[in-house]
């Protein structure tokens, strides 16, 4: 029987539900589950858990907001954030702030979430033996002062003490699966442990001494350049990996770190250094299967429409009134259902680096202009006033044309849903020298300044006071094709005013010529 004492907390009861079947098949028989954060925090106040798994996206409280208050109660239990689908931004910002052991991304794998509770459990274990032995060496301390004049028979007897400690620390740092590497404030190492000599492929006497940049290596930064940003909190890096000169192979890993003496002046870090081969395999195969399943969606669903089509234009014979609606219904049920195939693809190619640019010259202002054609009969369906303004209608820009359409019109449809009848959408185009800044601004209710980091975010759907019925894959999209042309997306917004997003494009304007405003 597994032993171990669980808090799952998930919004959604069919989520909690699942989890206690997983657990009970598991044999985990200490399982507590709750679909109210605020239910789990009172529960938590009278009972210790060995391990927190929280969803992030909850109506009272999120998964960020409980896990920072479960840290006050229980700093070393291990914690689990629930995400959507690839969600890493928050889940690394989970990190960051409360110090989080995993994330785990929806739908998880079951032998995967097992595993992952398991190593959970075990390291709140060792934490809290840690702690204890910590608690121990402090009062043995304070028995040395008031016992001095036993002075040397207490020192034998804590010495003894001290020992069995440090060979039990000793253990397992040298039996531990993962590298575990100590560093001094400027990144050199001062100790390793097996684990990391395996990864690093050098013996421990080569390695002490050297700059840890040598042996890790990444494309956005360096970990000297991180640790002088870390204090008391916990960091992880991601996306680093080792060059292993045995094996010739780049390994990735993921690192951990942690300051180990805050009181002192020069600070010392021990860093956890995991090798994610086999996450990083798992991850891809199944982004492969979405993709080949989305893919093989698609032929079905357009059969489906143009039959649908056939019966509802009279090609198959006449209907009546009461058939064509229920047809018409079935066929945008499906229209929207291979929009969302379409979109799911459309993330798959950007996130596995699938799709390749296809840069034209052409005019911004008539590639507006359509899209903006196209969604006037809905913007004068809901009394708003929908305009262009731009410096040059003949600028010309180089970039994809048609994703490029696609920004724009989720930028524009975006703006006209959100905002109220009798509301107001601008369409601003300009250029800084060969740089393209184009903005869409509403007079809309606004957006809540905590929600904006997540609005360009896979799968955001709304912000936390009022979500949307899509599939939260426009905006994230639409970063993903600004992002690839090598420009920047971002929002402003002020609640009950208005929100704005732009784009920039740097280096995309391809001729200069005097216009005016239209």
């Amino acid at each position: 029987m597994n032993k171990g004492k669980i808090v799952v907390v998930d919004d959604e009861k069919i989520v909690t539900s699942a989890f206690k079947t997983l657990l009970k098949v598991e044999g985990f028989d200490d399982g507590h589950f709750f679909n109210s954060p605020i239910e789990a925090l009172e529960f938590l106040k009278e009972n210790q858990p060995d391990l927190i798994i929280s969803d992030f996206l909850m109506p009272d409280m999120n998964g960020l907001e409980f896990l920072t208050e479960a840290k006050k109660l229980y700093p070393e239990v291990s914690k689990i954030l629930l995400t959507g689908y690839a969600d890493k931004e928050n889940a690394i910002r989970a990190i960051n702030e409360v110090g989080l052991y995993r994330y785990i991304e929806k739908p998880w794998d079951n032998d995967d979430l097992i595993i992952n509770i398991k190593n959970g459990i075990e390291r709140s274990y060792l934490l809290s033996e840690l702690r204890k032995k910590i608690s121990e060496l402090e009062i043995a301390h304070k028995e040395l002062e008031k016992y001095s004049k036993n002075l040397e028979q207490i020192v034998e007897e804590r010495t003894a003490d001290l020992k069995q400690s440090n060979a039990k620390l000793e253990g397992i740092v040298n039996y531990c699966a993962d590298g575990i590497v100590i560093l001094n404030e400027d990144g050199i190492v001062e100790q390793v442990n097996p684990a990391c000599e395996n990864l690093i492929g050098h013996i421990g006497n080569k390695i002490i001494g050297s700059a840890i940049d040598d042996y890790l290596f990444s494309n956005r930064t360096f970990i000297s350049k991180e640790l002088h940003k870390l204090e008391e909190t916990e960091l992880l890096l991601r996306d680093f990996c080792i060059k292993n000169p045995f094996t010739n192979s780049e390994i990735p890993v993921e690192i951990s770190f942690a300051r180990i003496n805050p009181d002192e002046e020069f600070k010392r870090f021990v860093g956890v250094i995991r090798n994610i081969t086999e996450q990083k395999k798992a991850d891809k195969l199944r982004d492969d299967f979405i993709a080949t399943l989305t893919h093989d969606l698609r032929t079905p669903l357009l059969a489906a429409i143009q039959t649908l089509t056939f019966f509802l234009n009279g090609t198959l014979g006449e209907i009546d009134e009461k058939q064509h609606m229920l047809l018409d219904t079935m066929k945008k049920s499906n229209e929207d259902l291979l929009g969302l195939v379409n979109a799911l693809l459309e993330v798959y190619k950007y996130d596995a680096d699938k799709l390749n640019l296809t840069k034209t010259n052409f005019n911004i202002y008539d590639l507006t202009q359509q899209v903006y054609n196209e969604l006037l009969p809905l913007a004068e369906s809901k009394k708003m006033e929908f305009s262009i303004e731009c410096e040059n209608k003949d600028t010309e820009i180089n970039a994809d044309r048609a994703e490029l359409r696609r920004v724009i019109c989720n930028l524009c449809g975006n703006a006209i849903n959100y905002t109220q009848e009798g509301g107001k959408v601008t369409i601003t185009i300009k250029t800084e020298g060969n740089d393209l800044i184009f903005s869409v601004t509403d007079n809309g209710s606004g957006i809540p300044s905590e929600d904006i980091p997540n609005m360009f975010q896979r799968f955001s759907q709304g912000t936390s006071k009022k979500r949307s019925t899509g599939t939260g894959l426009g905006l994230y999209l639409s970063r993903q094709i600004i992002e690839s042309h090598g420009g920047k997306i971002w929002l402003e917004s002020v609640l009950n005013k208005g929100s704005e997003f732009s784009f920039l494009l740097t280096d995309t304007v391809t001729n200069q010529k005097e216009g005016t405003l239209v």
